[in-house]
This record gives C-alpha cells, structure tokens and sequence, in this order.
C-alpha cells in the first residue's frame, strides 16, 4: 500500500509547491505595482483596504514614511 501512496503524495507534494510559488510571485508583482503607482494603490484603497494597510505597515517597518498621508493627502484634493 506504501508504493501506491508515493505517487499520490508527489502530486500533492507538487501541488503544494506550485500553489506557494504561484503566492509569492503574485505577492511580489502586486507589491511592486502597489509601490509604484499611487493611482493603484487608490483602487487597493477601495477594493481592498486590508492589504493596503499591510502594504503600508510593511514599507513603514523597512523605515519608509509618509507614502500614507501623500495618498491620503492626493486623495483628499482629488474630491475637492
């Protein structure tokens, strides 16, 4: 019963592999996106407040600041 458990457990095992893989870049592209266009991470703000603040947390940990308040400032003057 063992042998013709390794196929199925290499499958999964591969599975598992490709879905963190998969996870990582898409994190990777879509930080880089929320870093460099103020007007996605606008959208982000709307869509999906969650991880913009993580986003925002994140780049304030590596010791950037003020990224929040220029966007929130933009934002502000964008409606007046």
């Amino acid at each position: 019963m063992a042998r013709t458990m390794e196929p199925l457990a290499k499958k999964i095992f591969k599975g598992v592999l490709v879905a963190e893989l998969v996870g990582i870049f898409g994190a990777y592209f879509l930080f880089k996106k929320m870093n460099t266009s103020q007007d996605f991470r606008q959208t982000m703000s709307k869509k999906f407040p969650f991880i913009l603040e993580v986003y925002y947390k994140s780049i304030e940990q590596s010791g950037i600041y003020g990224i929040r308040e220029q966007d929130q400032e933009k934002w502000l003057n964008s409606k007046n």
